[in-house]
């Protein structure tokens, strides 16, 4: 089973400046099926084996389903990414000590798109607008019951840890981080809160999950399901779809396990058209 973990954490650490001072972008011809993209210590960010719709889905803080007009290529191409920030004070580059706030790692993520948004500008030429379309969605509720969600405790050892990375500089959080680690019909994390829950399940499903569950905390969860059966949407009603012999299927998963629910309803979505991309420029 090929797993991804998230490191969750690392977005906490990017630096604070405005633009990437030097970027190597270098084709990956390997058939290692891995892929990684890490922010490090020092306004580093690199990334192994990602394709140019990976990237443009980190940039602009959306899911790859929400990506159109982009070429074949956007997706079978890979791509190894090493850049530094500019302007790096020693207080970025140092590791963290302690978790940032909600309010920070906010902040520091949008200003790690926009940087990133840039670099794919100057490197692949890439030019998009932005639309909003009434698609369907499901909306993450809490389920008749009440929920089985476990409340993190800070103190408690970790469930997940963060990827070493193949360089083996990857840094370890001195706390208990927010983490994920996802494979087919898994997933299991830590410190999680619901609207990073319903944009992992917007991603697994192809289509916008809403938080509405009014939970606030954060939480370690496991979620296990029959994988390789993609929910093709809710049955009339509602209704979760029924499990199958070899096991619950993730609509059935999530109530059962987590007491939460999806209901299917209709939404705005937010979508990237790529208006130009081209193959990016030599180093």
């Amino acid at each position: 089973m090929r797993r991804k973990l998230l490191a969750l954490f690392a977005v906490a650490a990017a630096a604070c400046a405005q633009k990437f001072e030097v970027a190597s972008v270098k084709a990956n011809h390997a058939a290692d099926p891995r892929v990684m993209i890490q922010v490090r210590p020092g306004g580093r960010f690199v990334t192994e084996n990602t394709s140019l719709k990976m990237l443009l889905a980190f940039a602009y803080g959306v899911k790859q389903y929400q990506l159109t007009g982009l070429p074949g290529w956007a997706e079978s191409d890979r791509y190894d990414i090493n850049a530094k920030a500019e302007n790096v004070t020693p207080e970025e580059a140092a590791p963290m000590t302690k978790m940032p706030s909600q309010t920070e790692m906010e902040e520091r993520q949008k200003k790690l798109r926009a940087m990133l948004q840039d670099l794919l500008a100057d490197r692949f030429g890439l030019k998009v607008h932005r639309e909003t379309k009434e698609m369907p969605v499901y909306a993450l509720v809490v389920a008749k019951g009440g929920t089985k969600l476990l409340a993190s405790n800070p103190d408690a050892p970790p469930l997940v840890e963060p990827p070493p990375g193949r360089g083996g500089d990857s840094p370890k959080p001195p706390f208990r981080a927010s983490l994920m680690r996802m494979g087919p019909g898994g997933l299991t994390a830590q410190e999680l809160d619901m609207p990073a829950l319903a944009g992992q399940l917007s991603q697994i499903l192809g289509r916008t999950v809403i938080d509405k569950t009014g939970l606030t905390g954060k939480y370690d969860l496991k979620l296990t399901w029959t994988p390789d059966q993609p929910p093709q949407g809710l049955p009339p009603g509602d209704a979760p779809p029924p499990a199958t012999e070899n096991g619950p299927s993730l609509f059935t998963a999530i109530q059962e396990q987590l007491g939460l629910k999806l209901d299917s309803t209709r939404g705005p979505v937010e979508l990237i058209v790529v208006d130009h991309v081209e193959k990016p420029s030599e180093n």
